[in-house]
This record gives C-alpha cells, structure tokens and sequence, in this order.
C-alpha cells in the first residue's frame, strides 16, 4: 500500500467504528456523548468477544433478576407500562447526572417504571453503600458484566437506556444520558402518555 492511501485506509476503519445502532434498534435523536470507563478501572466491562457479548436487542426483551434491595425484578411484569430500562455504572458521571430525573420520572408518572441495571463487577455491600449517597426511588439490578442479560445488547457506551412499550416491545434506545422530557416525547412519538 502506497504511503498516499494509508490515511484513506485509516480514515475508512475509523468510519466503520462509528457504526449506528443494529437494524430495527430505534436510535436516539441526537448523537450523544459516551462514558468510558478508565482504562485502568477494576470495574469496567470486558472485552466483548471475551464475555459472549450480545449483537442486537431482542423486540421484546425479557429479563429476571434480584434487585440490590433483594426484591424479584421480571420486565415482564411491567407489562401496561412504559419501561425505562437503563445501563449505568457508579464510575460513569453522564450516568450519575441523569440518576436524579430518571427517580423523579419513576415516582411522579404512575405508567412509568424505571429499572437501573448497573454493568459493572461491584458487591451488594458496596452498592448500597453507593444508593445511601446517591438515593433513587427505583430498583437497581447488578448485572455481571460477563453474562450480561440475553436479550439487550452489550452496551457500546454507558449509559444506554432502552424505553419498552406497555406491549413489551422496545420503542426507543439511546445512547448516552437523558432527561424526562426526552422519554416523555419519545413515548408521545410512540402514540403513548407518560401519565
């Protein structure tokens, strides 16, 4: 290869790095940032070839589990409401800033469920530790981040939040943080009401 062609060459991998979310995945309206965790962070998720990661969300995902309170936590029994299922990690900061509105969304919309699905190797101890500091008023699941649920795609960046219809299926995906506003009008979008 000629000197001339190695940065189209560069330039051309790159692109293809900044693939858009699988086919059938609705994506988020607008390009938004992406949390890292550190390279040197104990806690941040595995190479995805090593822990069997998962390509494409199922349209109708399903997922048990025990939330850090030790409740069971089953999607399915949310069905007849929107879900808002969110990745997030203690180390991400875009994930911290939008803990607050994803609470308040959960306890004032009564066809609103949030469920927080934390994508890191962390103890039970340790992440109540982290709730005493950071309260939200809706359940937190720990996921293991080498057998990350099934059906939902192995996150590219944190946080990644999937709104699931009352009919099971997933609406809307985005990636990176967001606020109430932007589930409410996605959930508009849908032909639903966050009431």
């Amino acid at each position: 290869m000629t000197i001339r062609l190695l940065p189209v060459a560069l330039l051309a991998l790159v692109l293809a790095g900044c693939g858009q979310p699988g086919a059938g995945a609705p994506a988020a309206t607008a390009p938004l940032p992406q949390a890292a965790a550190p390279a040197d962070a104990p806690d941040a998720a595995p190479d995805a070839a090593a822990s069997g990661a998962v390509a494409k969300t199922a349209d109708m995902p399903r997922f048990q589990a025990k939330a850090v309170d030790g409740k069971d936590y089953d999607l399915a029994s949310h069905r007849g409401q929107w879900v808002v299922v969110n990745f997030w990690a203690t180390w991400c900061g875009p994930c911290l800033q939008e803990m607050p509105e994803l609470s308040a969304l959960h306890a004032m919309r009564g066809n609103v469920e949030v469920v927080g699905l934390a994508y890191e190797d962390i103890e039970p101890d340790e992440m109540r530790a982290f709730l005493d500091k950071h309260p939200v008023a809706y359940p937190i699941v720990i996921l293991d981040p080498y057998n990350p649920p099934a059906d939902f795609a192995t996150p590219r960046g944190l946080p990644m939040t999937y709104l699931i219809a009352p009919d099971g299926k997933v609406a809307r995906q985005f990636l990176g943080p967001v606020d109430a506003r932007q589930i409410e009008q996605a959930i508009a979008e849908a032909g639903g009401k966050a009431a």
